[in-house]
């Protein structure tokens, strides 16, 4: 089933988001700590929302910076599998709620990020509501930092295989591919100047992985969907041309756009 309220549309895909979704580099979490203070040594950036916070995979980046995260996700099987991965930690909050309405008090942190979740957004409700929850902070430090691992698509003819695998048997990749955020979307945001770095990832699977990553995106086919069958054995058929070793690799650019609410 593909969910068309997005706030549902990864119910039944949690377990493959949480195996085999990639996780942040490292230069990403240095870049986020040196530029917006975030962490417990600092008057600045020891508080932040992560809104869309799905199964805590960007949180738990932040709360490697060492201060107080508050994980906002509206799908309660996504926030089941944050609580099930981060509960243990007492650093970490888990909130029922969307980036349009996080529930947070006003003025409760010094940083709003947003992960791969963001081109779900409404742009201007989302502006409205992060500016809502920002403390004002006494420095020009970055308030706001969005982040996504975006797959290169011509890096390699794996890559170029595997994308036309999806734009051939996606029921709808093409509509909701989160590369379509432009400067336009951003400039809305942020109301004024932001920075983006660019970092280089990527993930090595095996077979078993590589089926776990495609079936982990919503816009793919799930069991009982006419198309689910014929696109894992085109997908077998693709590893099996092109792995090396017994594995493949997927490449991504991991984005970062950083800046303040003007």
């Amino acid at each position: 089933m593909i969910h068309t309220d997005s706030t549902r549309r990864f119910s039944d895909r949690v377990a493959n988001y949480v195996r085999y979704r990639p996780g942040y580099p490292d230069a990403l979490l240095a870049t986020l700590v040196e530029e917006t203070g975030l962490g417990p040594e600092s008057g600045s950036g020891s508080a932040a929302a992560d809104a869309g916070s799905g199964t805590g995979i960007s949180t738990e980046l932040l709360l490697r910076a060492g201060g107080e995260v508050y994980a906002v996700e509206p799908n309660a099987e996504m926030r089941a599998a944050a609580e099930a991965r981060l509960g243990g930690e007492p650093r970490f909050h888990s909130v029922s709620g969307t980036a349009e309405a996080t529930t947070l008090p006003d003025a409760s942190v010094d940083l709003v990020a947003a992960g791969q979740a963001f081109h779900w957004f409404d742009v201007e409700r989302t502006r409205a509501e992060f500016a809502r929850i920002l403390r004002g902070a006494p420095t020009e430090r970055a308030q706001v930092a969005l982040f996504w691992n975006s797959r290169r698509t011509d890096a390699s003819p794996f890559l170029r295989a595997y994308e036309e695998l999806l734009l051939r048997f996606g029921t709808d990749y093409a509509e909701i591919d989160h590369t379509k955020i432009g400067a336009e979307t951003l400039a809305r945001l942020f109301g004024g100047p932001y920075e983006k770095r660019v970092f280089p990832s990527h993930q090595s699977f095996d077979s078993e992985g590589l089926e776990g990553r495609l079936l982990s995106s919503s816009y793919t086919p799930g069991p009982g969907h006419p198309d689910h069958e014929p696109m894992l054995a085109a997908l077998r058929r693709l590893f099996d041309q092109h792995q090396e070793q017994g594995r493949v690799r997927i490449e991504y650019d991991t984005e970062l756009y950083l800046g303040r609410l003007i």
